[in-house]
């Protein structure tokens, strides 16, 4: 759940995708299929990060969300926080988008949510509650028609960090033509009315998955957000001192198709 990009006008073709499932036919398959040929980055520094700080301002700004700057970048404070994970997902060893997640507990209470919607959300982080945060979703504008279910493979991360974090929500910023996309594949519920969300020139609104009531019905629906504990430590796991992350990580959603 995010403040959104080119990569969720893809959504245009969602509902057609939805009618796939429904019947039964080939979108969940062909989701796998491209699974396959996917790979997730995690991305601290070098060129991977600065990649992906261009292709947010690229998206965001082809569409008039955000204004004009100088470097083409866009970061903030929150990328350097101790609970932010950034990702780069890689079609055929291309970038094709990236999504930020921030998981926010009592003692970490650090995300873009917390921004615009500290009011609700700091009141139950004190009660012990525990959220994920996926923000800042961009894609490039030239995959949206040959991936339309780009969203599925970005935002799945979102799902991985809610099941190894054992997530009390999954909680995001959302612009208005986007809730029905979150409300269908999440469940996920519109909480207090539209707020302002600098440096965006849109507003957003706050929409909460319940994990409990959602998880399992998420993943029977949508198989290919299933993850393995492996996949689950190689993706949000720090690495020890004087270990280096991992390069690239596969999904192994496909691990439970080939035993089912």
């Amino acid at each position: 759940m995010v403040v959104q990009s080119t990569a969720l006008r893809a959504i245009a073709s969602e509902n057609q995708a939805e009618e796939e499932l429904a019947k039964g036919t080939s979108f969940a398959g062909k989701v796998a299929e491209l699974l396959e040929r996917t790979e997730y980055r995690r991305c601290e520094s070098g060129e991977d990060i600065e990649a992906i700080y261009r292709l947010r301002y690229k998206a965001y700004r082809l569409h008039g969300f955000i204004d004009e700057v100088g470097d083409q970048v866009v970061t903030d404070e929150l990328d350097d926080t101790p609970n932010c994970y950034k990702f780069g997902i890689f079609i055929d060893n291309e970038l094709v988008s990236t999504v930020r997640i921030h998981h926010l507990t009592k003692d970490q209470p650090y995300g873009p949510v917390m921004k615009t919607f500290s009011d609700i959300i700091g009141p139950r982080l004190e009660r012990g509650e525990s959220f994920i945060n996926p923000t800042l979703f961009a894609g490039e504008p030239h995959y949206r028609a040959p991936f339309r279910a780009l969203p599925y493979l970005t935002l799945r991360l979102g799902l991985v960090a809610s099941v190894h974090f054992d997530a009390t929500s999954c909680v995001g910023v959302v612009r208005q033509e986007h809730t029905a996309f979150y409300r269908r594949v999440f469940g996920a519920v519109q909480v207090g009315d539209p707020r302002s969300y600098p440096p965006f020139n849109v507003p957003v609104m706050l929409y909460d998955a319940n994990c409990t009531i959602n998880r399992e019905p998420i993943l029977k629906r949508f198989p290919f957000f299933k993850s393995t504990a492996v996949e689950q430590r190689l993706l949000f796991d720090k690495p020890a001192i004087g270990e280096l992350p991992p390069l690239t990580i596969l999904p192994t959603a496909k691990y439970y198709r080939d035993a089912a």
